[in-house]
């Protein structure tokens, strides 16, 4: 099993920045890649970005060029830069593990972000 925890999550302006975190415990050796997913209500979860454990991101287009992601030098944590925030980016922000084992991989508890505007 592999538990994940976010923070950093919070309430920000638009045109503000916050920075999420996810770090993963437990059978950590079966994670591949890490990514960032969010859902509204009554929508979707959606992708927000991914990142490989070689280091290759994939960014949802609505948040290229103001989202980065990265993973951390244990490879078990993942980070989440986000600036430029727009109301539009409200939403709670869950954290994936991908494994060969799980599916759909591993679900963090969720961390919300509210942009005002």
């Amino acid at each position: 099993q592999v538990q994940l925890v976010e923070s950093g999550g919070g309430l920000v302006q638009a045109g503000g920045s916050l920075r999420l975190s996810c770090a993963a415990s437990g059978v950590i050796f079966s994670i591949g890649t890490m990514g960032w997913y969010r859902q509204t209500p009554g929508k979707l979860r959606e992708l927000v970005a991914t990142v490989s454990k070689g280091g290759n991101t994939n960014y949802a287009d609505s948040v290229k060029g103001r989202f980065t992601i990265s993973r951390g030098n244990a490879k078990n944590t993942v980070y989440l830069q986000m600036s430029g925030l727009k109301p539009d980016d409200t939403a709670v922000y869950y954290c994936n593990a991908q494994s060969p084992f799980v599916p759909d991989g591993y679900w963090g508890p969720g961390t919300r972000v509210t942009v005002s505007s």
